[in-house]
């Protein structure tokens, strides 16, 4: 296949699984959680390493129309799943108005298929969160109560684009929503985005730790403090503040 052709989905799946590795397969399955009861149980990769998906992602962005993306979007493999999202965030990144809803549309569409935190992590702050920054946001309140864990993964993870911004209203409200979550990832994802609040604006972190922290899981607590001085950490960790 000569590069230059416009490449259909069944091509570029051809082309990209020339990259798997039976070794690295096994690696990442055990790594991203897939055994019975596990929040990836069942998923199948073909051992492709990210700088590797984005190597390829980079050298055929140019042929692969749209259309041929969504498939990937749906595959049963992992890593064609990321690379098809990445496809998206690069099409949206240099895609006109009609072009990021359509993306944005068709993300929101396939949440299903996002279906692990470095999809969701690698993807919704540069399509969901992009799109909505001068936008209405209550969808993000909708997904935050979704049954769907990567909906709810979906919704604080796509504020990172505000928190980056200096944004952090959308952030706190929904890190409030998700304080009795009953999942380990949403615990991570909502610490994780309050550290990050808290790089930028000390003051609006604690305002919001002060208030919750008693209620947080411990997870979401020490992903939230892990950048604090340690007597500070140490206070929030034993009830002290």
């Amino acid at each position: 296949m000569a590069q230059g052709d416009r490449l259909n989905a069944k091509q570029i799946q051809h082309e990209f699984r020339k990259l798997q590795n039976a070794e690295d397969a096994r690696h990442l399955a055990r790594f991203f959680k897939t055994g019975p009861g596990d929040y990836g149980e069942g998923d199948i990769f073909l051992g492709i390493r990210v700088p590797a998906i984005r190597r390829f992602m980079k050298k055929y962005a140019g042929e692969i129309r749209f259309s041929s993306i969504v498939p990937l979007l749906r595959s049963k493999y992992h890593e064609e799943r990321l690379l098809g999202l990445l496809l998206m965030v690069d099409k949206f990144e240099t895609g006109d108005d009609s072009c990021r809803e359509d993306i944005y549309r068709t993300y929101l569409t396939h949440t299903e298929y996002i279906n692990n935190w470095d999809l969701v992590d690698l993807s919704a702050p540069k399509i969901v969160g992009v799109r909505l920054e001068k936008r209405g946001r209550a969808i993000l309140y909708d997904l935050a109560e979704s049954d769907l864990l990567w909906d709810r993964r979906i919704a604080v993870v796509s504020t990172f684009h505000f928190i980056r911004r200096n944004d952090f209203s959308d952030t706190l409200k929904i890190a409030g929503k998700l304080i009795y979550d009953e999942h380990d990832l949403i615990h991570k994802a909502a610490g994780w985005m309050l550290r990050e609040v808290g790089k930028r604006d000390m003051n609006a972190e604690e305002t919001f730790l002060r208030k919750f922290y008693c209620d947080m899981p411990r997870t979401m607590l020490r992903y939230a403090i892990e950048r604090f001085p340690e007597d500070l950490r140490q206070r929030y960790l034993k009830g002290l503040v």
